[in-house]
């Protein structure tokens, strides 16, 4: 079953290659969407693909890149659209 995220993470999150690591995370998975930084510091993903797929996304978001720091991650479960063709990182 094919689904949507949209995730907020927040913590040290930005300078820690966290937006690479998840677009190497995501697209190891097959998903599509984006990562980006917001300008209050936290890091914004959008994803799409099989629901397996998004909860091990999730479940790596948690921890992030060895030198992140994940303080809380919001979870929004959207509904799927099909609107990427590839995973990417926003600047």
């Amino acid at each position: 079953m094919k689904t949507r995220l949209h995730l907020h993470i927040s913590g040290i999150v930005q300078g820690v290659f966290f937006r690479d690591s998840t677009r190497e995370v995501a697209q190891a998975r097959g998903l599509t969407g984006y990562v980006t930084n917001l300008p209050d510091g936290r890091v914004e993903v959008v994803a799409e693909g099989e629901k397996k797929d998004i909860d091990s996304l999730v479940q790596w978001c948690h921890a992030g890149p060895p030198r992140a720091v994940v303080k809380s991650v919001e979870i929004h479960i959207e509904s799927y659209k099909g609107e990427f063709m590839i995973f990417e990182v926003r600047r």
